[in-house]
């Protein structure tokens, strides 16, 4: 069994829901040398998430957003951690909704996702800055 591992840094990017796939898979091209395994993406932050869905119609990621500002809306007086503005708790409550990593069989040298999938960055805050990950691929 093999296993590669690297940390990587993305760009600051607005808050919505982004495709990272390609990032990923530039952050750890050993993932060409799997037969069979498994990669994990993780996310080292509290207001930001990870998730897999619709890689192909943008507007899916716009509707993400839309969902999830309604379901968790900002300037909500109950929050008593509002340190840093109004996105800051509701950022923390909809990376947990979310999670902070992603896993995916990785087949013939290549991450096993559906056709229509690929991996999200979920950005909730208005300004997030750069996001740090480490992805880790393990298999024979």
């Amino acid at each position: 069994m093999r296993i590669y591992q690297q940390a990587f840094r993305l760009r600051e990017k607005r808050r919505g829901f982004h495709l990272i796939t390609s990032e990923v898979l530039y952050a750890l091209p050993a993932i060409s040398e799997i037969n069979m395994g498994i990669c994990q993406v993780f996310i080292q932050h509290t207001s930001a998430a990870l998730t897999i869905n619709e890689n192909a119609d943008p507007t899916v990621r716009k509707d993400f957003e839309t969902y999830f500002n309604k379901a968790v809306p900002e300037n909500d007086p109950d929050y008593l951690h509002n340190d840093e503005g109004s996105d800051d708790m509701p950022a923390h409550l909809k990376a947990a909704m979310l999670g902070s990593s992603v896993t995916i069989p990785i087949r013939n040298g290549r991450l096993a996702l559906g056709m229509w999938q690929g991996i999200y960055l979920c950005e909730h805050r208005n300004q997030g800055g750069e996001r740090s990950l480490i992805v880790t691929a393990w298999g024979e």
